[in-house]
């Protein structure tokens, strides 16, 4: 590792069902870059990070969590959920004009991303997905 790179390092945030986790989240996220000297990221980190837990608090009904982790320039942001359904693709959004209130949150998050994904996974022997994005950091 060279010399002046940050270690890595990484948090989970496991939240209730409740939409107050959503500011809650946000201002976790804003406090964990600003004590890793991330500060330059916190703007676009918080507004995806905020889409991710919204649409796990929204759009399903168990618990959820956060997990931010840094490594090698890359700051990756994702949340879990417990449904198993893979998200709507953010084209969907896009298909209908970008003018629906609802479903622009993927969109949100693919514009602000370097790149992002989801993929299946359990957490506690229950089935659930998680949906990440990275920035990287320049």
């Amino acid at each position: 590792m060279p010399e002046n790179e940050p270690e890595p390092w990484e948090y989970t945030l496991h939240i209730p069902h409740d939409p107050r986790a959503v500011p809650v989240c946000r201002r976790t996220l804003r406090l964990i870059l600003t004590v890793h000297g991330l500060i330059r990221l916190v703007d676009s980190a918080e507004l995806v990070g905020a889409e991710l837990v919204s649409n796990s608090v929204r759009h399903t009904a168990g618990p959820a969590a956060l997990r931010v982790r840094w490594s090698a320039g890359v700051l990756r942001i994702g949340a879990w959920d417990a449904d198993p359904a893979p998200p709507d693709p953010p084209e969907k959004w896009e298909r209908l004009g970008g003018v629906e209130e609802e479903g622009r949150g993927l969109a949100l998050v693919r514009a602000c991303a370097d790149v992002w994904g989801w993929q299946p996974l359990s957490r506690d022997g229950r089935p659930g997905k998680y949906v990440w994005c990275d920035l990287i950091a320049v």
